[in-house]
């Protein structure tokens, strides 16, 4: 997890202790330990965040959720083979029942998507 300060609140850590959330920090100064949740994060900050003035908790939720239906049913995605990652997550569904060759040459995506939606449950659909 990053050290950024909404990660490192009191509030936060208090609310992952209530709900049986264990909180695991990547080192301090080392994003690249975390490379995929930092480029989502910014992605998020910069096209949801940062693009709008909410007034009222319902309207960030309401817009986050149209923003994660395009990310993930509609946007490409350079490091998933240039597809969405609803239908990277399709394909990928169908090469573990498929032959092994197949699942060797799309190996090291699979093992980093498993890996993704394992840190980020939200990207899951």
């Amino acid at each position: 997890m990053d050290n950024g300060p909404e990660y490192i609140a009191q509030a936060f850590r208090d609310w992952c202790d209530d709900n049986g959330t264990e909180l695991r920090f990547i080192q301090p100064g080392k994003p690249n330990q975390n490379v995929l949740i930092q480029r989502f994060n910014h992605t998020y900050r910069h096209e949801v965040l940062n693009a709008y003035v909410f007034e009222l908790l319902y309207q960030v939720r309401q817009i986050t959720c149209k923003w994660m239906t395009e990310y993930n049913e509609k946007r490409q995605h350079d490091r998933l083979e240039n597809i969405p990652p609803a239908m990277f997550r399709r394909q990928l569904e169908k090469l573990e029942n498929s032959s092994s060759e197949l699942c060797h040459r799309r190996g090291g995506l699979r093992e980093e998507w498993r890996a993704m939606t394992r840190a980020t449950p939200h990207l899951t659909l």
